[in-house]
């Protein structure tokens, strides 16, 4: 007997990057991963593949495939295969994005349901697990799976605040690639107290400000360029920031700021895509 499903979960945006504090928050937005899986009983092996990148490490999906079978006691295998608007090692938390849209793409195969905290969880372990996360990026897995902007504790494994806001999202995303593995942690930790500052600002709600502050301090202590903040702050742009470990920016912008802004940023002349999206306040979802 073979069964499939499908699911698609989303790309995120950063606010405070989790790794000097373990405290995090990011927002989903309408970029979408998208995870389709045919299961048998005739095999216990899953084996994923990757649209578009045909020597992709495809740990991460397999795991989050594997994980959800092993949960219910299911002694299957077969295949999973993702394909993203989201822009791979840019981070935009394309590694969420394909956990979650793994973990639902296997519920709707078997036919199961799982409390959507514990969808969540399963995709952040089998991120740990496959080494493309240092704090386990809870809070860019919460938003990719809820949408809308997130607050979370890492460490302990909490989401401790959502709350949901519309915005258009301007990204630069750089041709070059960062992977969140090969971050400088030792300098991270050196600007946790002002990281913890940012964290204040977001439990009050002011993730504009939040994001900003971070992307100074990360932009800083990981040797990325804060001109692309600085065009932005010049437009009027109250959020912008280094998303995740970089290399991408984000901005959360009206229309008429994201015109001015594309326009700043393309001037700047460093080589990549600019995306036009807004925030995604549904979350993941089962196809």
């Amino acid at each position: 007997m073979v069964s499939k499903g499908s699911a698609y979960a989303l790309g995120a945006g950063t606010v405070i990057n989790a790794i000097a504090t373990w405290k995090g928050a990011a927002f989903g937005i309408d970029l979408k991963t998208f995870a389709d899986v045919e299961l048998s009983n005739e095999t216990s092996v899953v084996r994923g593949t990757v649209e578009g990148i045909p020597d992709a490490d495809t740990t991460l999906i397999e795991r989050s495939v594997s994980y959800v079978l092993e949960h219910f006691g299911l002694e299957m295998g077969g295949t999973v295969k993702t394909r993203s608007e989201v822009p791979l090692a840019s981070g935009l938390k394309s590694s969420s994005s394909a956990a979650n849209a793994s973990v639902l793409a296997t519920l709707a195969a078997i036919d199961e349901e799982l409390d959507p905290f514990e969808v969540v969880k399963m995709g952040v372990r089998a991120a740990i697990d496959s080494k493309v996360t240092i704090t386990g990026a809870l809070d860019d897995a919460c938003a990719s799976f809820f949408g809308g902007f997130v607050v979370t504790d890492n460490r302990e494994m909490e989401l401790l605040k959502r709350t949901e806001h519309d915005h258009k999202v301007l990204i630069f995303a750089p041709d070059k690639r960062s992977f969140s593995s090969g971050t400088n942690v030792s300098r991270s930790m050196l600007i946790a107290p002002w990281v913890d500052m940012a964290y204040d600002l977001s439990m009050m709600g002011n993730f504009e400000k939040a994001m900003t502050l971070n992307g100074f301090l990360y932009c800083g202590a990981l040797g990325f360029e804060t001109e692309f903040l600085l065009r932005a702050l010049e437009l009027g742009v109250k959020g912008v920031t280094l998303s995740g470990t970089g290399p991408s920016y984000v901005a959360l912008v009206n229309d008429q700021q994201a015109g001015e802004l594309e326009d700043a940023w393309k001037d700047y002349n460093v080589s990549g895509t600019i995306i036009r999206t807004s925030v995604n306040n549904n979350g993941a979802n089962k196809i």
